[in-house]
């Protein structure tokens, strides 16, 4: 944008080195900002158990606070507050935590007044709040819908570390507008930008459903494999491809043995989503929790039709059911499978359905969600 005006933006994560679509989204976001030339840092507290090269030459710096990860939260609760074990677990957390945030001031110090500090989780948030951020911006970002928040401990510490930031941005309205009734008077909105683009459309000429993601609970890929088994039978030349990997792996692959399930495979972690979804005919995203699901616009971007748990906000306002793809009630396995023979017994209305949804997803094109962040800064100037 011609009155947009060079800033110091920090971007602050879990970890930025992760395979998973809340840190390519602070990738693509540290990537678009940099474009429009901002000087651009992304912080990760921690390094993950598992990395993934996102490549070299970044057109932004990445740091990383903590070499070994800090003992987890404690949480007080009645007698356990006393515990000496559990009080050395909290000290202990909290002498680390202040050292990391001495760091991170370290890093904010070499800032220009007006900068801005976005932090895209809540657990980043304990150690932005620590820091020295006298002269810049915070944003707070939560990934998350708000029912998902309010079933966990999250919603504490949303309240407590989110409160006092000058701005709360959610993935939609609706969750803007629950946390807003909920007493928070900060909250804005801001969906996530397409990773990808497309130069052509899949053909979804292929016998193959996909589904990419962590292989553990939340993510759902049992529910997935227990429609799969509804549907095989009925569709023997499809088959299911999963890529991925997690702590859920083998519980899966033990699953499909129990199932009979000879049509599955486990493709593995991959750096070529394009090529996956160029190659997919149907998505499937069997999530238990979602906020807006990355991996949802990019299949469509890529024509792929989509079939998916109503589990938050962010997945009806990605899919429009009838239009792109078709949405279930959560956990309905069987509901889920009938939906997948639908798309996978006629090719016209995967097309069609991948058509609408390529164009729907413009919405979220990388230079519509850039000029919102840039509104969004000049806000905070106000």
């Amino acid at each position: 944008m011609a009155d947009a005006r060079s800033r110091d933006v920090f971007i602050v994560a879990n970890n930025v080195e992760e395979m998973g679509g809340l840190m390519r989204f602070a990738h693509t976001l540290g990537r678009l900002l940099s474009e429009q030339g901002h000087n651009v840092r992304l912080v990760g507290i921690v390094h993950p158990q598992q990395t993934f090269d996102y490549g070299h030459d970044l057109p932004y710096t990445t740091h990383v606070l903590h070499e070994r990860h800090p003992p987890g939260p404690v949480e007080p609760k009645g007698l356990a507050q006393l515990n000496p074990r559990l009080q050395a677990k909290r000290a202990a957390r909290s002498v680390i935590q202040r050292l990391g945030a001495r760091r991170l001031t370290r890093l904010l110090r070499t800032a220009q007044p007006g900068g801005i500090v976005i932090v895209t989780q809540i657990f980043a948030m304990e150690w932005v709040r620590l820091a020295n951020t006298h002269g810049l911006h915070v944003i707070g970002m939560s990934h998350e819908s708000f029912s998902a928040s309010k079933a966990s401990t999250r919603y504490r510490r949303v309240k407590r570390y989110y409160g006092d930031v000058e701005r709360l941005l959610l993935l939609t309205q609706a969750d803007a507008d629950d946390w807003a009734l909920d007493g928070l008077s900060n909250v804005g909105v801001m969906p996530n930008p397409l990773g990808l683009e497309a130069p052509e459309l899949s053909p979804v000429d292929a016998n193959v459903v996909v589904s990419l993601g962590r292989f553990s609970w939340e993510k759902g890929f049992d529910l997935l494999l227990d429609a799969w088994a509804e549907v095989t039978d009925r569709f023997p030349e499809w088959s299911l491809h999963l890529y991925g990997d997690g702590p859920d792996e083998d519980a899966l692959r033990r699953r499909c043995e129990q199932l009979g399930l000879t049509t599955v495979k486990f493709c593995g972690r991959t750096t070529d989503v394009p090529s996956v979804l160029m190659a997919a005919s149907v998505y499937a995203l069997s999530s238990r929790h979602e906020g807006m699901p990355v991996v949802l616009t990019e299949a469509l971007e890529f024509g792929v039709p989509c079939v998916a748990f109503d589990v938050s906000p962010g997945v009806r306002e990605v899919v429009t059911h009838g239009k792109d793809g078709l949405v279930v009630a959560p956990g309905n396995t069987s509901r889920f499978a009938d939906a997948l023979a639908t798309l996978m017994s006629n090719a016209d209305l995967r097309r069609e359905y991948g058509r609408h949804g390529h164009e729907s997803v413009q919405r979220y094109a990388p230079a519509a969600i850039v000029d919102r962040w840039e509104r969004e800064f000049r806000l905070l100037d106000r």
